[in-house]
């Protein structure tokens, strides 16, 4: 089974493209939608139990949460270690019944895949990317995103040429959906 890595900086298009794989059939494991189980699910206590105020009704409020750990690498570490583990159990399991379903290809959409180090445990990297100027009008129109946020955030992130040089695989997400989609149907042909 070929496990496919999947990566990018915010607002360069990594969900529109899991879900191109997933039209084609591809099982995708997004380390995002592991975080959101996680913050709606019985280990949200965990979170609260370490920065409490931040679960309402039994989910993580992630406003209340980012106004603890925002600017705070100390706060925001202590996340990290409550919450990685968590997404990398979801993620063996996922590996696990793709391999005893007999799959041939799978999808790990991870946002910080290079920051991590996780590129270790896939077997090619497909970075998506767009331009600097299309990047900033997608993710402000997020709701609630800030210039403040946005920094923050891609302190974090390694920088988009950086990770375009690590790519074994590289799709320009502002050519439009009908360019990704091929390239997505090419890598699939490709590593499928």
């Amino acid at each position: 089974m070929v496990i496919l890595g999947l990566t990018g900086s915010i607002g360069m298009g990594k969900s529109t493209t899991a879900d191109m794989f997933a039209e084609l059939g591809v099982p995708i494991h997004s380390a995002d939608a592991a975080v959101h189980a996680i913050y709606s699910g019985p280990d949200a206590k965990l979170i609260e139990k370490q920065f409490p105020g931040t679960v309402i009704d039994g989910v993580v409020d992630r406003g209340k949460l980012a106004a603890q750990v925002l600017d705070r690498p100390e706060a925001l570490s202590i996340l990290e270690k409550l919450v990685h583990p968590l997404v990398r159990q979801a993620e063996t399991e996922f590996l696990k019944q793709a391999r005893e379903a007999g799959r041939t290809l799978v999808v790990l959409d991870i946002p910080l895949l290079f920051e991590t180090g996780r590129e270790a445990a896939v077997d090619a990297v497909l970075v998506v990317t767009a331009p600097a100027d299309v990047q900033r009008q997608r993710v402000f129109a997020r709701p609630g995103m800030t210039l403040e946020k946005l920094r923050n955030i891609l302190a974090r992130q390694m920088p988009d040429e950086e990770k375009r040089q690590k790519a074994d695989f590289i799709i320009d997400t502002s050519l439009g959906l009908d360019h990704a989609r091929k390239e997505v149907a090419s890598i699939v042909n490709e590593l499928g």
